[in-house]
């Protein structure tokens, strides 16, 4: 039986379940005969024998009763909407919907979306005291919270509880079709999945900055077994956080893809320009939603161009000098607790706060390669058909200070002329004429 099967088959069960818990519920809140009292009477299934990615969630949390409850009620929406419908009963005396009930429509008013009160009022009815208690599974410190699993979605200010139940992409993923798929790039996700086709033996670096980065790689290899089989979590923070700073184009990217190729890690590249916002309070969110999906996946969150996000505190001046403050205190806060890790990367340490450079288990500086370096890049970087016989790479090494990336589009700009021309004989012209593009972008004179 696959995965897919597996899952489908408890979900029947559990499904069946929520369904007998609604129904037991609107039979005792409209006063009709039932034999049962309390709904915490109804026992969920055992799933004590089964395999599936949802009888595995259950297990692996010890999920209690009314946290499975609020977990199938927030899927049921996404695999059986028909169940809910029951909850779009009229109250006759106000002709509107019963508001106890909760819940949010679609705009096409197609199917019920339920929210905090829905939960709520399934398993407490009018009781309040279970109203309080039950509460508490969407208070931050709950695993819910903690692990991106579910919590509560509200817009602007809306009142938390009339929010609707969100699970995560990957949960809803997990528990259906069990492969989670890579979030979408976009609004709701502003980081993109980066990796390279390259290996090591293609990135040249300094000597000194391979043994930093080496260092990065060993805790990425054994940094969970130090946590938990060493017992180091009480003494240590979660995650890890390193700094990479230098000019442009001297590896910083390619390091970060290459550690998560290394150790079998996703690496996501954070999209600055969809994070930062104008609107007091934006980026926080733009921020939260990266985070929120990072957690626990041991991902590798790579900033570049770090300096616009996590750039030195203003002096407050203004409302908006406090509110872009309030910002970096907020990425203080959620680093400090980010068990992935996270890469920020910057053309120059020092404009970085002062405040996050202290938090670094790691500040590795990418400088400008050496001639020998060089050579190494002009040798490695074209393509076996081309023809380089005519070129003196000693010489471009020695003479021309240049960064890998900015080598590579000089490579690209001949390689282009050569084809262009028709033949495969890369032309020393090209080459200089390519230099001279890059020193041009620099505002330097070849």
């Amino acid at each position: 039986m696959t995965p897919l099967e597996k899952n489908a088959r408890d979900l029947e069960l559990e499904l069946t379940w929520l369904a007998k818990l609604i129904d037991i519920r609107f039979k005792l809140y409209f006063g009709q005969e039932t034999d049962i009292a309390d709904l915490f009477q109804i026992d969920p299934p055992e799933f004590i024998e089964s395999d599936s990615h949802y009888a595995r969630l259950i297990a692996h949390y010890q999920l209690a009763f009314s946290e499975r409850v609020a977990l199938i009620l927030s899927l049921a929406p996404h695999i059986r909407p028909q169940l809910l419908d029951i909850f779009f009963t009229k109250n006759k005396t106000f002709d509107r919907p019963f508001t106890e009930f909760g819940g949010q429509y679609n705009k096409s008013q197609l199917h019920f979306i339920p929210t905090g009160e829905t939960y709520l009022f399934i398993l407490s009815g009018t009781n309040l005291s279970k109203r309080f208690t039950l509460q508490a599974i969407f208070d931050g410190d709950h695993i819910f919270a903690q692990h991106n699993i579910l919590r509560l979605a509200p817009e602007n200010d809306e009142p938390l509880l009339k929010a609707p139940l969100e699970l995560s992409q990957e949960i809803i993923d997990y528990l259906t079709t069990g492969q989670p798929q890579q979030p979408n790039f976009g609004v709701n996700f502003p980081a993109r999945y980066i990796t390279t086709d390259l290996t090591w033996d293609d990135l040249i670096l300094h000597s000194a900055t391979k043994r930093h980065v080496a260092e990065l790689e060993t805790w990425l290899q054994h940094g969970q077994t130090l946590m938990n089989d060493w017992n180091m979590a009480p003494k240590l923070r979660p995650g890890y956080r390193a700094l990479f700073y230098g000019p442009p184009g001297t590896g910083k990217t390619m390091t970060a893809c290459l550690l998560g190729k290394s150790t079998g890690r996703d690496v996501y590249k954070v999209d600055l320009s969809l994070v930062i916002s104008k609107y007091i309070g934006e980026t926080e969110k733009n921020l939260a939603k990266v985070f929120d999906q990072a957690q626990h996946k041991g991902w590798i969150l790579f900033f570049d161009e770090a300096d616009a996000l996590f750039g030195k505190r203003s002096e407050t001046k203004s409302a908006h000098d406090r509110y872009a403050n309030q910002d970096v205190s907020f990425l203080l806060q959620r680093i400090e607790t980010f068990d992935g890790i996270a890469i920020l990367a910057s053309n120059r340490r020092d404009n970085l706060d002062d405040a996050f450079t202290r938090r670094f288990e790691a500040i590795i500086y990418f400088p400008m390669p050496r001639p020998e370096e060089r050579l190494q890049l002009w040798k490695q970087g074209f393509s076996p058909q081309a023809d380089i016989n005519a070129l003196d790479l000693e010489h471009l090494a020695k003479e021309h200070t240049l960064a890998g990336g900015a080598i590579m589009n000089v490579i690209r700009y001949a390689s282009l002329q050569a084809l262009k021309n028709g033949g495969r004989e890369i032309s020393g012209d090209d080459i200089l004429q390519g230099i001279k593009r890059e020193y041009a972008k620099e505002g330097k004179k070849g």
